[in-house]
This record gives structure tokens, sequence and C-alpha cells, in this order.
């Protein structure tokens, strides 16, 4: 079977994203693939949950460790669709993600903001963004223009 693009990928984790929007999350979503199939997706659910942790990053690893059987994933590539924050770097750093893949920045809240130049992930993660930026942004740009009127 030939490899899906990021683009691909990307798409499902955008799905993620309007589910998230649709239950009035912020819309985050994530995917993880291994050996080019999603083995796990996620969306925010800070609110449904009450619980700041319930990010689409966090909950995505949760459930592709559970779907693999371990607790580290160095052949899965993360799809998200906004820049991870520094609390889901921590946690792609310790499940030794082998990539992600990221949409849209985050000037706020992203960990480039805090880490600058530091590299927040593990030595062996590559890091791909920009990968449907637009439609990642512009999702984000909706839901809080929503909220603000």
């Amino acid at each position: 079977m030939l490899p899906h693009s990021h683009e691909f990928f990307m798409q499902y984790a955008l799905r993620e994203a309007h589910n998230a929007y649709e239950k009035d999350e912020v819309p985050v979503g994530a995917v993880i693939v291994i050996n080019n199939k999603i083995i796990a997706r996620a969306h925010n659910q800070v609110e449904l949950l009450k619980d700041p942790t319930a990010h689409a990053e966090i909950l995505a690893i949760t459930s592709a460790c559970n779907a693999i059987g371990a607790k580290y994933l160095p052949g899965a590539t993360l799809y998200v669709t906004v820049e991870p924050c520094l609390m889901c770097c921590g946690a792609a750093y310790w499940s030794k993600i082998g990539g992600i893949v990221y949409g849209t920045g985050d000037d706020k809240n992203g960990y480039k903001h805090i880490t600058q130049d530091q590299w927040p992930f593990h030595p062996k993660t590559t890091l791909t963004n920009g990968v449907l930026e637009h439609e990642c942004a512009q999702l984000m740009k909706d839901f809080f223009r929503a909220k603000r009127r």
C-alpha cells in the first residue's frame, strides 16, 4: 500500500477538530498513525471532562498506547491541527513519538512561544508544520470569533 500524504491524515485530524467545535470545545483534533493506518483519534474534551489536561494530543497518545499495548510510540506520527502546547510536548516527549505534524501555529499557547529555540520533543522526533495551515487556522478563528459575539 502506498503511503498517504500528510494532507490526507491532517484531514482526519480536522474532522476531529470539527467534532470539538460542535461540542463547544476549542477545536483541536489529532490522529496517530502507524504504518499508514490511523490507530487513534481524539479531540479536545477539556470542557466535557472538566480536565485541563484533556487536550486532543494527550487523549490520542493515551488511546494509541492502549491500542498497541505499549508506552512508547517511536514508529508513530501524531497529526494535530494546532501547534502543541508545552504540556502536550511533554506527553509527546515521554511517549517517544516518532513524528509530529501540525497545521497552524499558536502564538499565544504553542510550545514555540515558551521554549523559543529549545527542542521540547524527544531527540529522535521529527517535526513538520504548516500542513493544511489555512483550514486549521480558519477553524480556530471561526470558533473564537463566535465566542466574542
